[in-house]
């Protein structure tokens, strides 16, 4: 069964979630370089089958648009272009980052952990938008 993908993009780090087959639950998958990101999607699904991207949109607490906002545009853009057959969805994922720190010292992480170069707050971050998608639309 196809999978859906969120994707939590930055400047320099990527962090990624997926579903399981039945779209309940959404996992950690994987921090990537900005960079990599699209060759990294591309080998993953010649592996799995993906139904739609979920992308987190940066906005300010009033709603306007952040810094960020451009660069993710941008790669949105980039995204339709090389995947045209897959649907991409955006999400406010203001707070995600904020959650996702929350969450990880609520669930007994070290400060080591948090602040690893890997990115886990940026894959905790892209399971907080698939989570919020999914039960958006359930």
């Amino acid at each position: 069964m196809p999978r859906i993908i969120a994707i939590d993009y930055g400047s320099k780090r990527v962090g990624l979630a997926v579903t399981d087959n039945l779209k309940i639950i959404a996992t950690a998958l994987e921090t990537v370089h900005s960079k990599d990101i699209l060759d990294f999607l591309e080998k993953y699904m010649q592996k799995e089958e993906v139904e739609a991207f979920v992308v987190g949109m940066p906005k300010n607490l009033d709603g306007e648009d952040t810094n960020n906002t451009p660069l993710v545009e941008n790669f949105v853009k980039a995204l339709k272009k090389k995947f045209t057959n897959v649907p991409v969805h955006l999400l406010d994922e203001r707070f995600t980052s904020k959650i996702a720190l929350d969450s990880m010292i609520m669930s007994g992480s070290k400060k080591k952990d948090r602040n690893n170069k890997s990115g886990n707050i940026d894959k905790v971050s892209a399971v907080i938008i698939l989570q919020d998608y999914l039960n958006s639309i359930s």
